[in-house]
């Protein structure tokens, strides 16, 4: 009885932040705006609907499965989200305009060809000690 409560508590509150992260995808104004919406709560939503998921079916394998998604979920969302917005910033996908601050607008990205090329840096010039 107790489990049920439990289980269905789960289920509305993953299904809750699914509909939120949702929401935000289609209303939310710029890419890296909705891509911390969708991962954020998207993760949460699926997280929540998967213990759900284990309590039910109670079987060591299930449960297995499922903190195996659950950690695959954690470790690749936030890989996904960084990669997406990289490109899109790179590429050139525009701010929101109430968006106040663009930390690399100052130094935008190099290439990663452009860094390859690049000479290392020389600690002290030839015949000097390294020592002051």
């Amino acid at each position: 009885m107790i489990a049920d409560i439990v289980i269905a508590l789960l289920l509305v509150l993953g299904a809750f932040f699914a509909f939120v992260a949702a929401l935000g995808v289609a209303r939310l104004p710029d890419v890296f705006i909705r891509m911390h919406a969708s991962t954020k709560a998207g993760t949460l939503g699926a997280g929540l609907i998967l213990a759900a998921v284990a309590l039910f079916f109670g079987e060591a394998a299930v449960t297995a499965r499922v903190f195996a998604i659950i950690a695959f979920l954690l470790i690749t969302a936030p890989i996904g989200a960084h990669i997406i917005g990289r490109a899109a910033y790179r590429t050139g996908v525009p701010l929101w305009s109430g968006s106040v601050v663009d930390e690399w607008a100052a130094r935008p990205p190099e290439p990663v060809a452009a860094q390859a090329l690049e000479k290392p840096e020389t600690r002290h010039a030839p015949g000097q000690n390294a020592r002051p």
